[in-house]
């Protein structure tokens, strides 16, 4: 999995809170159709916004953050993002109780601690 974290730095205007939801939400129309994106974490605080996003594949990512995506981001925020894509080897799934490498469960380390 690669997991892409996008920062769109703050531009002086405060947006309030369900407009932001708001404009969130009417991006999925946009992001549910993504080829390989599997999750998309939208983030806002005081410094900006942004997101974090999941993909099956690193050429799925780089589709999608193309050449132009950056223009189009600051054409839509008014401000150039950042986009940094890491290699998602292993996951800590505490809800699920699970650790997972390559999207695969394996047993979790401190279960098999205990046993011993």
């Amino acid at each position: 999995m690669i997991i892409a974290v996008v920062e769109i730095p703050a531009n002086d205007k405060i947006r309030e809170r369900e407009a932001t939801i708001r404009q969130a939400l009417e991006s999925t129309k946009i992001y549910h159709e993504v080829e390989g994106l599997v999750r998309k974490h939208y983030l806002s605080g005081e410094n900006g916004g942004g997101g974090i996003y999941f993909f099956d594949t690193r050429a799925n990512a780089e589709a999608w953050f193309h050449e132009g995506w950056s223009a189009w981001m600051e054409s839509r925020f008014g401000v150039r993002p950042t986009l940094r894509l890491y290699d998602n080897y292993l996951t800590l799934d505490n809800a699920a109780g699970e650790v997972c490498v390559d999207g695969q469960v394996v047993p979790a380390p401190w279960k098999s601690e205990a046993a011993e």
